[in-house]
């Protein structure tokens, strides 16, 4: 099963245009229009690992934040090549159990 959050996230910046970009509250406002001020974390922290999946960027400025270092107005998008290929270049390795 899939998390509608991310699903909603992915599904609203497929649609731009490249190097458009969304607020987190956008996404909220979808999910749950009534109350999406107590969405706004989870989206906020479900864009954040997608981030870090190379999926998408934050941005603040127009520039990527650090993603372990970051606050305040951000917006969401498209990931490009680049931002991908640092993204998964910054996660921790896997390393193999072998407990035989």
């Amino acid at each position: 099963m899939s998390d509608p959050i991310e699903t909603a996230i992915l599904n609203k910046i497929s649609a731009l245009e490249p190097g458009k970009s969304i607020e987190p509250a956008e996404v909220a406002k979808e999910l749950q229009p009534e109350q999406w001020q107590r969405m706004l974390p989870k989206v906020r922290a479900t864009a954040l690992g997608l981030m870090r999946q190379g999926k998408l960027t934050i941005t603040k400025k127009g520039k990527p934040v650090d993603p372990d270092n970051f606050r305040g107005v951000t917006r969401l998008r498209q990931a490009t090549e680049e931002e991908t290929a640092l993204a998964l270049s910054r996660r921790p390795p896997v390393v193999a159990d072998d407990d035989d």
